[in-house]
């Protein structure tokens, strides 16, 4: 087996992957300022609802507050776009992504059953004004409008624009690898929001203590494969993600909220298929590719991470504070 970083070293590299942003800044008083914004992850571009995708969710530390997760845990599946944002405006987000969802297919809710809707979110109150409520439904509609293909951008921008990592700006990361057996290739992705952990525990540098008082912290891990993989072997994925992090200095603190959500493309779940059997292939754990996939999982956390940082600018946000980008 080999590793081997993908192509465009993005979430996107997994095959049907969509990511878009929208990114809200703007100094409004002295006091306050909107620096926040909205990431969308789509798994496919298709009908998401008619084409689900298997999937597990895997609470690290759990000061978080996402949606969506109970029914993921319970049919192993994802029938929606993953929605990144704020702390307090997980509610919007959620609204627009239900109008994304009813506008692309008129059966959910009439003909056939609800919808279940993943939003997660991290605290970026001290660089936002998040009391004040900038974040609307059409902004979850217009990250999901320019949702492609394309490499996503990383840094301070989308659900990222005001979070902060190991006391230095950081946001939006992503990174992949691909596994290689002979002439099969699995492509192993990662897109995280990275808010967390004080400068004096990060392991990859040495860095300046900082006198930010900025809460615990959260970070919200997306994975994507197109590895055939069960809802339940998703979740021992979903678990190494903790290896990737814990390899950047963050020992899961009390108030973080650390929560990872992974996906596979492969073996697409046909919503109202009326088959006996749901018959798919899936690749043996006791093979040892699947410890590859392991590592190739911890590998893209960790780079994501390191890479959020990386392609943060310095920001200013509500009571003038300031955080810096990280030194090179």
């Amino acid at each position: 087996m080999k590793i081997r970083i993908g192509k465009k070293d993005c979430i996107t590299d997994c095959k049907g992957v969509h990511v878009g942003h929208e990114t809200l800044y703007e100094k409004i008083s002295e006091k306050d300022t909107v620096c926040t914004g909205v990431t969308a992850i789509l798994p496919h571009g298709e009908d998401l609802f008619e084409n689900k995708v298997r999937a597990a969710s895997y609470v690290i530390n759990g000061y978080g507050k996402t949606t969506g997760l109970i029914q993921v845990e319970e049919l192993g599946l994802i029938e929606s776009p993953i929605m990144l944002t704020n702390t307090f405006s997980v509610g919007p987000v959620l609204e627009g992504t239900l109008q994304y969802m009813l506008d692309k297919n008129k059966s959910i809710g009439d003909e056939t059953s609800s919808l279940n809707i993943i939003v997660g979110e991290c605290n970026d109150s001290y660089l936002n004004s998040m009391r004040i409520p900038s974040i609307t439904p059409e902004h979850a509609l217009r990250a999901l409008k320019k949702a492609s293909r394309n490499k996503s951008e990383e840094g301070a921008l989308g659900a990222g624009k005001g979070m902060i990592c190991y006391s230095y700006k950081s946001g939006i990361g992503t990174a992949s690898n691909v596994v290689s057996l002979g002439e099969k290739e699995f492509t192993f992705g990662a897109l995280i929001l990275s808010n967390f952990g004080k400068a004096e525990e990060a392991r990859f540098t040495k860095l300046k203590p900082s006198k930010a008082e900025n809460p615990d912290g959260s970070i919200m891990i997306v994975l994507a494969t197109d590895a055939p993989l069960s809802s339940r072997q998703l979740k021992r994925i979903a678990k190494r993600a903790g290896v990737g992090l814990s390899y950047t200095g963050s020992y899961y603190a009390h108030g973080s909220g650390d929560i990872v959500i992974a996906f596979s493309t492969a073996n697409p779940y046909k919503h109202g298929n009326e088959e006996l059997y749901d018959q798919a292939n899936f690749i043996r754990e006791d093979h040892p590719i699947f410890n590859s996939f392991f590592q190739a999982t911890a590998n893209c956390v960790e780079r994501a991470i390191l890479s959020s940082l990386k392609n943060a600018e310095t920001t200013l946000g509500r009571k003038g504070r300031k955080i810096k980008r990280i030194p090179n």
